[in-house]
């Protein structure tokens, strides 16, 4: 975990922008001697950072790394709470396990568990998630909103809104959302979305969100059986992508869409979803535990369960499925 010391001394120079820091605030700032704010610049440039020293006006960082090591997700990062607490590690099983953890000790809400590799990602009904060393986002984060249970998978669409406008934000590339988790461009995969939940009989402790963001493979780095269903960011726009920035557009964005839906409700979330819905209006299969349904998918409903009308007119209500959409 980062320090607090470490902590503060990235919120300085995020908040300084151009300006340079004498060692002198920034000791003041970080409540640590000059000696030590020396020692964590050092440390801070070992890592990649490129500072700017000058005499009497004092350091301007002008060079960030593109890890997504915590020094690198906090410099620039502009939220209250998402993302302010972050766990890295180089390689895991899984940023799943380790956030679950983490709530069980009291994580405060909005730390994010990232890694540069995961070796047992997994997405929906525990399928492997290929998620190859210094290439993608691997983070799961932490929630621990004051709803009933019924609501948690809610979060999956909020987080899928989210994620997709961070996208366009970073990249001007136009994603759909596939119900209920994937976000898709152009009709191949780059994000998944898993939720679990802690809970108690009748409270919920936590919400484990779990993000998977393809950013930087190329087509070779891709399994031969997913070459033709995915894709990453740096193929659809022939560019490197920030890592370290993607996280921090969907983590401002995350912050804003989860404090309009604990305040407004699903409504406001349900109407963006729906403008980024890619099966709406469309002929589709949802494939479930009990058999298939085929129809036309007319949006989802206030609690976000999808709405399937089948040629005799009768309307289908699908908690859980895969969908194929009939082109």
């Amino acid at each position: 975990m980062q320090s607090e010391i470490r902590k503060r001394l990235i919120e300085a120079f995020t908040n300084a922008g151009q300006e340079y820091l004498s060692g002198q605030y920034l000791a003041e700032t970080a409540g640590c001697s000059r000696t030590a704010i020396w020692k964590h610049i050092e440390e801070l440039r070992k890592e990649g950072f490129l500072f700017e020293a000058v005499k009497k006006k004092g350091y301007k960082i002008v060079h960030a790394p593109e890890n997504v090591t915590a020094d690198e997700i906090s410099f620039g990062l502009k939220t209250e709470f998402m993302g302010r607490s972050i766990h890295y590690e180089e390689k895991v099983d899984s940023t799943q396990k380790i956030a679950h953890r983490l709530a069980t000790d009291g994580a405060v809400e909005g730390t994010v568990v990232v890694a540069e590799e995961q070796t047992l990602g997994r997405g929906r009904l525990d399928r492997r998630w290929h998620s190859p060393k210094y290439t993608g986002i691997w983070m799961s984060i932490i929630l621990k909103p004051n709803l009933p249970m019924h609501k948690a998978p809610q979060l999956t669409l909020v987080t899928a809104v989210a994620v997709v406008q961070a996208i366009e934000d970073v990249t001007g590339l136009l994603p759909q959302i596939k119900w209920p988790n994937d976000i898709l461009i152009d009709g191949k995969k780059v994000t998944g979305i898993l939720t679990e939940l802690q809970a108690d009989a009748d409270r919920i402790n936590a919400i484990i969100i779990g993000i998977g963001i393809n950013v930087n493979q190329k087509l070779e780095d891709f399994p031969e059986d997913i070459l033709h269903t995915a894709t990453s960011l740096s193929v659809e726009t022939g560019q490197v992508i920030s890592r370290a920035g993607l996280m921090q557009a969907v983590f401002a964005r995350l912050e804003k869409l989860y404090l309009t839906y604990l305040k407004d409700g699903f409504y406001p979330i349900k109407l963006l979803w729906e403008g980024y819905a890619l099966s709406i209006g469309k002929e589709i299969i949802a494939r479930t535990v009990t058999g298939d349904i085929a129809g036309k998918a007319l949006g989802i409903t206030e609690d976000g369960v999808l709405k399937i009308q089948q040629e005799d007119g009768e309307i289908r209500h699908v908690y859980s499925a895969d969908i194929i959409i009939n082109e």
